[in-house]
């Protein structure tokens, strides 16, 4: 497999809480021993990163090259939830990128996605039943049932939903949560159905409710979710039930940096080192039971090298005993990917985006830089010829959502805090069915930046004037199978076009991709409509 070699330098090992000098002997892809002796090296060795909850699909990127992306950054494994393209394509959809992760030397560990369709008021394009979460649990690779969105089915103990956990149970498989707001009474009755984990707390107050009944935290920290500062004091408190995760990172993101960026901030802020590293390393791979070494002997050699413990820079990478990053640069190489697909729309007129009524005030979502949730708040609509429009000095902008697998009328509605000024922008990646999603200030716009999505049959999209971007995102409407590096290029290019629209938030494209995401309260669109979050029903734009 890998022939013998030896690395040398401060060893830290997790088990023990202690450093030392030695060296880590490498034999066949395992460590067959560890030396303590003196050594020239000040370099630190230790175990590599585990980002504990991951959607890789939102890196816009095939696993194949998010792990080319990842490993310079020391990260060795994800647990990743499969539920995009399961929403696009059901079981075939996990099975795509379970054998897509086995073309490169990186630890991809998935879950059997719980919640496809997400919910019954919108249109996915497939489904993911308890039969077909019970054959996923055959394989190796599935480690868990991923995240139990449909709270209110676990607390009224729903029978599928129920079906889905006992499944879990019989095969000792973690369930892992999602339950944005629930504390107290409501939080131990969610637990109580077998849920382990969750990663949607954004007060520490909610995370400790959790914590007491047994759960564990997550804290995320990703391309558009930002909970670090708030949970991160429970570090100290909760060692043992904290772990990191990125849930969602965007691939511009992913090149400068993954979960070392948290390890470094946690330690900035005074944290102590092994607390830090057991929620980077070592807690993730105990609780999924991930086949991932933590540096000791017989393990599998799954370890890091960096240069220091206040700049973390990680010199190198290593997966079962693989040098796959130094330096800085990925060791692993561009492989083709094959593209599979369920996109099935024809392309919209202007028209279709009109909104005629002569109403007094209309819904509309509030949006929040770096948060999922939103507000509902009321506007007084700009009405011209019987036709709403988006108000731009109000910042009162018209978004829809399109259904990509059927040809159907757009739901359209409004929404404040994105802020552009001219033009659309467009994306199929909307969680969790993946319509095609848009914000503009006109119709012309909006249809404009819809069809290059359509014709593209995925993709992100901003239109400005003569001006058009497009990245077309061919594998499931939701990922491209181009080279990582390139694809980052490109998609910061259409981020800065839309923040040269005028778009004050961090992540545009991100932002987005969550205002169909019916799941997250207050107020979302989907493909069918105004959605209370709630009070879980369809609300009317204009009253």
């Amino acid at each position: 497999m890998h022939s013998s070699y030896t690395v040398s330098g401060r060893i830290i090992n997790l088990h023990q809480q202690e450093i030392f000098e030695g060296t880590v002997h490498v034999s066949n892809g395992r460590i067959s021993k560890i030396v303590r002796e003196a050594t020239s090296s000040s370099s630190y060795i230790l175990p590599g990163f585990v980002d504990a909850h991951v959607h890789v699909e939102s890196s816009m990127l095939v696993p194949s090259e998010f792990a080319r992306l990842a490993v310079p950054h020391g990260t060795v494994a994800t647990v990743s939830d499969p539920h995009e393209i399961g929403n696009v394509l059901g079981i075939a959809g996990v099975e795509y990128m379970i054998e897509n992760g086995k073309k490169v030397p990186f630890k991809f560990y998935y879950g059997a996605p719980s919640c496809v369709p997400a919910m019954p008021f919108e249109t996915a394009g497939a489904e993911i039943t308890a039969a077909d979460i019970e054959t996923l649990f055959q394989r190796d690779e599935i480690k868990y049932l991923a995240e139990m969105m449909n709270w209110p089915g676990v607390l009224h103990r729903d029978p599928v939903v129920m079906e889905k956990i006992e499944l879990a149970k019989k095969y000792g498989k973690a369930v892992d949560g999602h339950a944005p707001g629930l504390r107290g009474e409501q939080a131990a009755l969610y637990a109580s159905a077998g849920i382990t984990t969750d990663h949607e707390c954004f007060t520490a107050e909610e995370a400790l409710d959790k914590l007491a009944v047994g759960m564990k935290i997550l804290i995320r920290e990703g391309s558009a979710a930002k909970n670090f500062e708030a949970l991160i004091p429970l570090l100290a408190s909760h060692p043992d039930s904290i772990m990191f995760c990125s849930d969602d990172k965007h691939p511009d993101n992913l090149v400068e940096g993954h979960l070392n960026l948290l390890v470094k901030r946690a330690l900035a802020k005074g944290h102590d080192l092994f607390h830090v590293l057991r929620a980077a390393c070592m807690n993730p791979v105990e609780h999924y039971k991930l086949e991932v070494g933590l540096l000791r002997e017989n393990d599998l050699a799954d370890f890091i090298v960096v240069n220091n413990l206040e700049d973390f820079s990680i010199e190198a990478t290593y997966i079962n005993g693989e040098l796959v990053a130094e330096n800085g640069k990925s060791k692993i190489n561009f492989t083709p990917s094959e593209v599979i697909n369920n996109f099935n729309t024809e392309p919209k007129t202007p028209e279709q985006f009109r909104l005629a009524d002569s109403a007094s005030k209309i819904r509309v979502i509030e949006a929040f830089d770096g948060q999922l949730i939103t507000h509902q708040v009321w506007a007084e609509p700009k009405i011209e010829n019987g036709f709403i429009q988006s108000d731009v000095p109000q910042d009162v902008l018209k978004i829809t959502v399109v259904n990509r697998y059927a040809n159907a009328e757009p739901a359209v509605a409004f929404i404040k805090n994105v802020g552009i000024q001219r033009g659309a922008i467009a994306s199929s990646v909307g969680h969790d069915s993946h319509n095609i999603i848009a914000v503009g200030v006109d119709d012309e716009s909006i249809a404009r930046a819809v069809n290059l999505i359509i014709s593209a049959k995925g993709g992100v999209a901003a239109v400005d004037g003569t001006k058009e971007q497009l990245l077309p995102l061919p594998v499931a409407g939701i990922m491209s199978a181009a080279d990582g590096y390139e694809v980052a290029k490109a998609y910061s290019a259409i981020d800065g076009m839309s923040k040269e629209m005028g778009s004050k938030l961090a992540s545009p494209f991100m932002t987005l991709s969550f205002m169909a995401l019916l799941v997250i309260p207050s107020l979302k669109l989907s493909d069918k409509g105004l959605f209370n979050g709630d009070d879980f029903k369809f609300v009317p734009v204009a009253e």
